[in-house]
Protein backbone atom coordinates (compact mmCIF):
# COMPACT_ATOMS: atom_id res chain seq x y z
CA UNK A 1 0.00 0.00 0.00
CA UNK A 2 2.86 2.40 0.85
CA UNK A 3 4.53 1.75 -2.49
CA UNK A 4 1.23 2.27 -4.32
CA UNK A 5 0.60 5.60 -2.55
CA UNK A 6 4.13 6.73 -3.34
CA UNK A 7 3.61 5.80 -6.99
CA UNK A 8 0.34 7.75 -7.09
CA UNK A 9 2.00 10.82 -5.58
CA UNK A 10 4.82 10.61 -8.13
CA UNK A 11 2.31 10.32 -10.95
CA UNK A 12 0.38 13.28 -9.59
CA UNK A 13 3.54 15.42 -9.40
CA UNK A 14 4.47 14.49 -12.97
CA UNK A 15 0.97 15.33 -14.23
CA UNK A 16 0.94 18.65 -12.37
CA UNK A 17 4.28 19.52 -13.92
CA UNK A 18 2.88 18.91 -17.42
CA UNK A 19 -0.62 20.29 -16.76
CA UNK A 20 -0.53 22.61 -13.72
CA UNK A 21 -3.88 22.59 -11.85
CA UNK A 22 -6.08 25.60 -12.55
CA UNK A 23 -8.90 27.31 -10.66
CA UNK A 24 -12.23 25.82 -11.76
CA UNK A 25 -13.60 29.31 -12.28
CA UNK A 26 -10.96 31.68 -13.66
CA UNK A 27 -8.15 29.36 -14.71
CA UNK A 28 -5.53 30.82 -12.36
CA UNK A 29 -2.92 28.33 -11.19
CA UNK A 30 -3.80 26.69 -7.86
CA UNK A 31 -2.17 24.18 -5.54
CA UNK A 32 -4.27 21.14 -6.45
CA UNK A 33 -6.86 20.08 -9.03
CA UNK A 34 -10.56 20.70 -8.46
CA UNK A 35 -10.37 23.82 -6.30
CA UNK A 36 -11.00 27.55 -6.59
CA UNK A 37 -8.45 30.29 -6.19
CA UNK A 38 -8.98 32.53 -3.11
CA UNK A 39 -10.43 35.36 -5.20
CA UNK A 40 -13.06 33.19 -6.87
CA UNK A 41 -13.90 31.47 -3.59
CA UNK A 42 -14.58 34.85 -1.98
CA UNK A 43 -16.69 36.03 -4.93
CA UNK A 44 -19.12 33.09 -4.94
CA UNK A 45 -22.22 33.57 -2.78
CA UNK A 46 -22.10 30.39 -0.70
CA UNK A 47 -25.29 29.65 1.25
CA UNK A 48 -24.84 29.51 5.01
CA UNK A 49 -27.23 29.74 7.97
CA UNK A 50 -29.59 31.28 8.80
CA UNK A 51 -31.84 29.64 6.23
CA UNK A 52 -35.33 28.18 5.84
CA UNK A 53 -35.53 24.83 7.62
CA UNK A 54 -37.48 23.42 4.68
CA UNK A 55 -36.37 24.82 1.31
CA UNK A 56 -32.98 26.16 2.44
CA UNK A 57 -33.40 29.70 1.11
CA UNK A 58 -31.08 32.03 3.06
CA UNK A 59 -32.50 34.58 5.49
CA UNK A 60 -31.06 38.07 5.85
CA UNK A 61 -31.79 38.02 9.58
CA UNK A 62 -31.91 35.03 11.93
CA UNK A 63 -35.58 34.28 12.77
CA UNK A 64 -34.65 31.46 15.13
CA UNK A 65 -34.37 27.68 14.85
CA UNK A 66 -36.66 25.72 12.49
CA UNK A 67 -38.07 28.90 10.93
CA UNK A 68 -39.80 28.62 7.56
CA UNK A 69 -39.81 31.14 4.73
CA UNK A 70 -43.10 32.65 3.58
CA UNK A 71 -43.21 30.45 0.48
CA UNK A 72 -42.95 27.22 2.45
CA UNK A 73 -45.62 28.44 4.91
CA UNK A 74 -48.03 29.31 2.08
CA UNK A 75 -47.36 26.22 -0.03
CA UNK A 76 -45.26 23.51 1.65
CA UNK A 77 -43.06 21.66 -0.90
CA UNK A 78 -43.45 17.94 -1.46
CA UNK A 79 -39.85 17.39 -0.38
CA UNK A 80 -38.96 17.52 3.31
CA UNK A 81 -35.74 19.56 3.10
CA UNK A 82 -33.67 21.18 0.38
CA UNK A 83 -30.13 22.50 0.58
CA UNK A 84 -27.75 24.04 -1.96
CA UNK A 85 -24.10 25.04 -2.03
CA UNK A 86 -24.31 28.53 -3.50
CA UNK A 87 -26.67 31.10 -5.03
CA UNK A 88 -27.20 30.74 -8.78
CA UNK A 89 -25.52 34.00 -9.77
CA UNK A 90 -22.19 34.88 -11.34
CA UNK A 91 -19.50 33.66 -11.02
CA UNK A 92 -21.04 30.45 -9.61
CA UNK A 93 -23.61 30.42 -12.41
CA UNK A 94 -20.75 30.24 -14.90
CA UNK A 95 -19.42 27.12 -13.18
CA UNK A 96 -22.79 25.39 -13.58
CA UNK A 97 -23.11 26.35 -17.24
CA UNK A 98 -19.62 25.09 -18.06
CA UNK A 99 -20.34 21.85 -16.20
CA UNK A 100 -23.58 21.25 -18.14
CA UNK A 101 -22.82 22.61 -21.58
CA UNK A 102 -19.03 22.64 -22.02
CA UNK A 103 -18.32 19.02 -21.05
CA UNK A 104 -16.58 20.05 -17.82
CA UNK A 105 -17.42 16.75 -16.16
CA UNK A 106 -14.17 17.07 -14.20
CA UNK A 107 -16.02 19.51 -11.94
CA UNK A 108 -18.30 16.80 -10.51
CA UNK A 109 -15.94 15.62 -7.71
CA UNK A 110 -15.41 19.20 -6.48
CA UNK A 111 -19.14 19.90 -6.54
CA UNK A 112 -19.77 16.66 -4.65
CA UNK A 113 -17.35 17.71 -1.90
CA UNK A 114 -19.13 21.03 -1.53
CA UNK A 115 -22.54 19.33 -1.56
CA UNK A 116 -21.44 16.91 1.14
CA UNK A 117 -20.67 19.86 3.41
CA UNK A 118 -23.73 21.94 2.54
CA UNK A 119 -26.11 18.98 2.94
CA UNK A 120 -24.31 16.98 5.62
CA UNK A 121 -27.51 16.22 7.59
CA UNK A 122 -29.38 15.20 4.44
CA UNK A 123 -26.58 12.91 3.28
CA UNK A 124 -26.33 11.31 6.72
CA UNK A 125 -30.08 10.54 6.72
CA UNK A 126 -30.23 9.23 3.14
CA UNK A 127 -30.88 5.59 2.35
CA UNK A 128 -30.53 6.16 -1.40
CA UNK A 129 -29.02 8.97 -3.48
CA UNK A 130 -30.85 9.39 -6.78
CA UNK A 131 -30.45 11.90 -9.63
CA UNK A 132 -33.17 13.72 -11.52
CA UNK A 133 -33.21 11.81 -14.84
CA UNK A 134 -32.86 13.16 -18.35
CA UNK A 135 -35.05 12.00 -21.20
CA UNK A 136 -33.16 9.51 -23.34
CA UNK A 137 -33.13 11.85 -26.35
CA UNK A 138 -31.52 14.65 -24.34
CA UNK A 139 -29.09 12.20 -22.77
CA UNK A 140 -28.10 11.01 -26.24
CA UNK A 141 -27.41 14.56 -27.35
CA UNK A 142 -25.56 15.71 -24.20
CA UNK A 143 -23.85 12.33 -23.63
CA UNK A 144 -24.10 12.57 -19.84
CA UNK A 145 -26.61 13.41 -17.13
CA UNK A 146 -25.02 16.04 -14.90
CA UNK A 147 -27.28 15.09 -11.99
CA UNK A 148 -26.19 11.45 -12.25
CA UNK A 149 -22.51 12.46 -12.22
CA UNK A 150 -23.12 14.46 -9.04
CA UNK A 151 -25.14 11.68 -7.40
CA UNK A 152 -22.51 9.04 -8.13
CA UNK A 153 -19.65 11.27 -6.92
CA UNK A 154 -21.54 12.13 -3.73
CA UNK A 155 -22.40 8.49 -3.05
CA UNK A 156 -18.78 7.46 -3.53
CA UNK A 157 -17.59 10.24 -1.25
CA UNK A 158 -20.15 9.59 1.50
CA UNK A 159 -20.44 5.82 1.37
CA UNK A 160 -24.20 6.03 0.80
CA UNK A 161 -25.95 3.96 -1.89
CA UNK A 162 -26.36 5.48 -5.35
CA UNK A 163 -29.54 4.69 -7.27
CA UNK A 164 -28.89 6.21 -10.71
CA UNK A 165 -31.84 4.49 -12.38
CA UNK A 166 -34.43 4.92 -9.64
CA UNK A 167 -36.45 7.43 -11.66
CA UNK A 168 -37.21 7.61 -15.37
CA UNK A 169 -38.31 10.56 -17.49
CA UNK A 170 -41.31 9.29 -19.44
CA UNK A 171 -41.57 12.18 -21.87
CA UNK A 172 -39.32 14.91 -23.12
CA UNK A 173 -40.40 18.25 -21.71
CA UNK A 174 -39.69 21.63 -23.30
CA UNK A 175 -36.95 23.69 -21.68
CA UNK A 176 -38.00 25.29 -18.41
CA UNK A 177 -35.73 28.29 -18.98
CA UNK A 178 -38.33 30.84 -20.08
CA UNK A 179 -41.29 29.50 -18.11
CA UNK A 180 -42.82 30.96 -14.98
CA UNK A 181 -43.53 29.03 -11.80
CA UNK A 182 -47.00 27.77 -12.75
CA UNK A 183 -45.98 26.93 -16.30
CA UNK A 184 -42.99 24.96 -15.02
CA UNK A 185 -45.30 22.91 -12.83
CA UNK A 186 -47.60 22.09 -15.75
CA UNK A 187 -44.62 21.32 -17.97
CA UNK A 188 -43.27 18.52 -15.75
CA UNK A 189 -46.56 17.12 -14.47
CA UNK A 190 -46.60 13.39 -15.17
CA UNK A 191 -43.14 13.49 -16.75
CA UNK A 192 -41.47 11.21 -14.20
CA UNK A 193 -42.03 7.70 -12.90
CA UNK A 194 -40.40 5.28 -10.47
CA UNK A 195 -38.78 2.42 -12.36
CA UNK A 196 -39.31 -0.12 -9.56
CA UNK A 197 -41.17 0.74 -6.33
CA UNK A 198 -39.51 -2.07 -4.34
CA UNK A 199 -36.25 -0.22 -3.47
CA UNK A 200 -38.23 2.94 -2.65
CA UNK A 201 -40.66 1.64 -0.03
CA UNK A 202 -39.88 2.95 3.44
CA UNK A 203 -36.61 4.59 2.32
CA UNK A 204 -35.48 8.18 2.69
CA UNK A 205 -34.40 9.37 -0.76
CA UNK A 206 -31.91 12.16 -1.43
CA UNK A 207 -32.66 13.71 -4.83
CA UNK A 208 -29.76 15.34 -6.65
CA UNK A 209 -29.80 18.03 -9.34
CA UNK A 210 -27.55 20.85 -10.43
CA UNK A 211 -29.89 23.82 -9.81
CA UNK A 212 -33.08 24.41 -7.83
CA UNK A 213 -35.10 27.13 -9.54
CA UNK A 214 -38.80 27.07 -8.66
CA UNK A 215 -38.71 23.50 -7.38
CA UNK A 216 -41.20 22.27 -9.99
CA UNK A 217 -39.03 19.43 -11.33
CA UNK A 218 -37.78 18.34 -7.91
CA UNK A 219 -41.28 18.61 -6.50
CA UNK A 220 -42.71 16.35 -9.21
CA UNK A 221 -39.93 13.81 -8.68
CA UNK A 222 -40.66 13.94 -4.94
CA UNK A 223 -44.37 13.38 -5.58
CA UNK A 224 -43.85 10.18 -7.55
CA UNK A 225 -41.31 8.86 -5.03
CA UNK A 226 -43.69 9.49 -2.11
CA UNK A 227 -46.52 7.89 -4.07
CA UNK A 228 -44.29 4.83 -4.58
CA UNK A 229 -43.85 4.54 -0.80
CA UNK A 230 -40.76 6.59 0.05
CA UNK A 231 -40.62 7.56 3.72
CA UNK A 232 -39.40 11.06 2.81
CA UNK A 233 -37.55 12.91 0.07
CA UNK A 234 -34.79 15.48 0.56
CA UNK A 235 -33.17 17.58 -2.16
CA UNK A 236 -29.54 18.62 -2.60
CA UNK A 237 -28.27 20.81 -5.45
CA UNK A 238 -25.09 22.66 -6.32
CA UNK A 239 -26.91 25.97 -6.74
CA UNK A 240 -30.30 27.52 -6.19
CA UNK A 241 -32.05 30.62 -7.46
CA UNK A 242 -32.69 33.19 -4.74
CA UNK A 243 -35.17 35.87 -5.69
CA UNK A 244 -35.34 39.23 -3.92
CA UNK A 245 -37.75 39.12 -0.99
Amino acid sequence: MGAWNALRRAGRLALDALLPPQCLCCGELVGEPGVLCPGCWDSIDFITPPLCACCGVPFELDPGPDALCGGCVREPPRFARARAVFVYADPGKGLILRFKHADRTDMAPAFARWMARAGAELVADADLIAPVPLHWTRLLRRRFNQAALLANALAQLSGRTAAPRLLIRRRRTPSQGNLGRDARGRNVRGAFAVRDPAPVAGRRILLIDDVLTTGATLGECSRVLLKAGAAAVDVLTVARVVRPS
